[in-house]
């Protein structure tokens, strides 16, 4: 993994929001999101030794070497977003332990990751975010702010969950936001405004243009409905 210093941040005891992309890409939409409405500025970016993935376009290939950036904002640093994560636990671990770093060094006392929770529930449009955090005092603190805790047990082995293990094992507080999603292979905008909007409501920051994910849902969800009517014999 490559780590490069662009600049050095501007910044007071941020809060970090640190997330990357994971099912229905709920995680990835909402840290771009977040970048866009706060306008913040690349400090700090990964990059992978080698492509994740090459492009066959008609008898040649080409790639686009994957980037993650840390980008700061009034308050806050926010890293990840983009596209994947890393290929093997090494790198995994390698980026976990740098985003600590980044904290360290700019005395975050509170990392928020955001992600998915796969759920059979039928939520219709409205998808609940649930919380798990880095002790049990803390998600106690949490659910007073009308968030339930994830239920029962479960291993998490990505980066939108042991970013979690990293913050407590270097005792730093670790807050997991992950909103309900009922289909990984499409992307979840409205999951991903359900983990804003409850962000919202635990670190006083706004959000600008949140509505733009309705939209988004909304235009997914028309063209999900045209391609049934396209295949249902009746409708011809």
């Amino acid at each position: 993994m490559e780590f490069v210093k662009v600049e050095e941040p501007s910044v007071s005891k941020p809060i970090m929001i640190a997330a990357m992309q994971d099912m229905g890409n709920v995680g990835s939409i909402a840290i771009d999101f977040i970048n866009k409405s706060r306008e913040t500025r690349c400090f700090r970016y990964v990059s992978p030794p080698y492509p994740n993935y090459v492009v066959d376009k008609g008898g040649h290939i080409d790639f686009q070497q994957e980037k993650w950036e840390y980008r700061y904002g009034d308050g806050i640093i926010v890293f990840g977003g983009g596209a994947g994560q890393p290929q093997t636990n090494q790198e995994l671990y390698d980026l976990c332990q740098d985003v600590i770093g980044v904290a360290k060094a700019h005395s975050v006392q509170l990392i928020y990751t955001l992600g998915a929770f796969h759920t059979e529930r039928n939520y219709q449009k409205s998808p609940k975010t649930l919380v798990a955090t880095t002790s049990q005092e803390l998600t106690e603190q949490i659910k007073r702010f009308g968030l339930e805790a994830t239920p029962g047990e479960s291993l998490i082995t990505g980066f939108n969950g042991l970013i979690l293990g990293y913050a407590k094992a270097n005792s730093i507080q670790g807050i997991g936001l992950y909103a309900e999603i009922d289909d990984p292979q499409l992307p979840q905008y409205r999951s991903a405004k359900s983990l804003l909007v409850s962000l919202e409501k635990l670190t006083y920051q706004k959000f600008r243009g949140i509505e733009e994910l309705d939209e988004i849902a909304g235009a997914i969800d028309s063209e999900i409905d045209r391609m049934k009517d396209s295949r249902d014999p009746e409708s011809l």
